[in-house]
């Protein structure tokens, strides 16, 4: 079977790098890839948004899966292209997909369909004076979330009211996430452990894979601002078994029956960002699509055929799948990103040792923003590389072999955290 990635970033190459090892695949295609995907893959000149091209090159390759990396495609119902010209495609339709794109939306299904989360409420920019009132009343701290997509980076937290105030202006008003920004959800701040849990899902039935930890803020300790993710591990012993059967009981199971009765049957990759509270789980977002670092940390553990997953979710069909057996290794993966990331950031700097750290056993480098020129490779993005290990020893065999395999890279202004999955040492769970 010939399989098509769509997306170039580090979740991507994890993909690519999984499915080619499929017994079903025969070869796999990418667009518009990177220069790592590129050694594992056929690499299309199509950027991820040119939908009709993106069908047609399907169509015409005999494509026999497609699976949508990115959430802006998804957004503008990729999907729903597809299927409508008879191509089996991996991923929700875009009236599914609105779980991600609108925040409000997303948050106004769970409480009509008693899913745990935050207390919240939305303003659009008609309303304001509404907002202000409200971030001047609310228990602080306080969340801002931009309704739409905004790669990742559309929440603040806020400490203080003059942060919330601040915050507020620059969603609505200095449009900092551009027409994203239009609708706020302000929302209570939750405390206690992130976690990420991906369910395949079919419109009916789920499966869920190994649970994770990503870690969302720029600098050590969780200080600084959000990012699109600075590294993951998994599995992460802040889900036990007994949390994980509740998240799908009380989180997974009502969002897949809830936007079926809605008309809007969920299919492809549900990502849960859950906190772990005094009170259980609940849902910080939903993603329609793997999350990237997550990405690069639960596949590398699934002990089955990604390809018969994928494919089985998008012909619903995941009830009559063998599920693969109990995971049994670990993995974390190090992001390293160009400095000034998650603001303005160079590119184009050579990159070296990646060959020396992608040589080292139970390592692999996955191409997050990279490209070519002149046989050399250069960054070309903010979060440029994903240096993942994966051991059947220890989590802490496999955070001493992510970061010896860190400092095999280098390239002026590279940074990284260093303390990637260091809190589970020392969690009692």
């Amino acid at each position: 079977m010939k399989i098509l990635v769509i997306g170039s970033g580090g979740r991507e190459h994890a993909l690519v790098w999984k499915l080619a090892q499929s017994r079903r695949v025969t070869s796999v295609y990418c667009s518009p890839g990177n220069p790592g995907i590129a050694k594992l893959a056929t690499v299309v000149p199509l950027k991820a948004n040119q939908l009709e091209p993106m069908a047609d090159f399907a169509e015409a390759e005999g494509i026999g899966l497609t699976v949508v990396g990115p959430e802006q495609p998804l957004a503008e119902g990729i999907v729903d292209l597809f299927r409508a010209r008879g191509l089996v495609v991996f991923g929700p339709t875009k009236a599914a997909a609105e779980l991600e794109w609108s925040k409000a939306f997303a948050k106004d299904f769970m409480r009509r369909y008693d899913i745990p989360t935050a207390d919240y409420q939305t303003f659009t920019r008609d309303r304001l004076a509404n907002a202000q009132t409200c971030i001047e009343t609310c228990a602080l701290p306080i969340v801002l979330k931009a309704d739409g997509l905004a790669a990742g980076k559309g929440v603040i937290i806020c400490s203080t009211r003059e942060e919330a105030r601040k915050a507020l202006h620059e969603m609505t008003q200095a449009k900092i996430f551009g027409d994203a920004g239009n609708t706020v959800v302000v929302e209570e701040y939750l405390t206690g452990q992130e976690a990420s849990v991906f369910a395949v899902c079919d419109g009916k039935d789920f499966v869920t894979l190994a649970p994770a930890q990503d870690h969302k803020r720029i600098f050590d300790g969780d200080e600084g601002k959000n990012t699109g993710g600075m590294g993951a591990y998994a599995p992460t012993p802040m889900v036990t078994p007994e949390t994980l059967r509740d998240v799908e009981e009380s989180i997974v199971k009502p969002t897949v029956a809830g936007m079926a009765n809605d008309g809007r049957p969920y299919s492809g990759c549900l990502y849960v960002g859950i906190m772990l509270t005094s009170k259980g789980p609940k849902v910080v977002e939903f993603n329609v699509r793997f999350g990237d670092p997550e990405t690069q940390v639960v596949l590398p553990l699934y002990d089955g055929d990604l390809c018969e997953l994928l494919l089985a979710s998008a012909q619903g069909a995941l009830s009559s799948l063998q599920v693969a057996g109990p995971v049994r290794k670990r993995a974390v993966c190090v992001v390293i990103a160009s400095n000034g990331y998650p603001d303005a950031y160079r590119t184009g700097i050579p990159i070296e040792g990646l060959d020396i750290a992608g040589s080292m056993d139970g390592v692999v480098v996955f191409h997050a923003g990279t490209m070519t020129s002149r046989n050399q490779i250069l960054t070309s993005g903010g979060r440029v590389l994903g240096i993942t290990s994966i051991t059947s020893g220890t989590l802490r065999d496999a955070i001493n072999r992510a970061y010896e395999a860190v400092e095999k890279v280098r390239f002026d202004g590279m940074h990284y955290r260093k303390d990637i999955g260091r809190k589970a040492l020392f969690t009692n769970k």
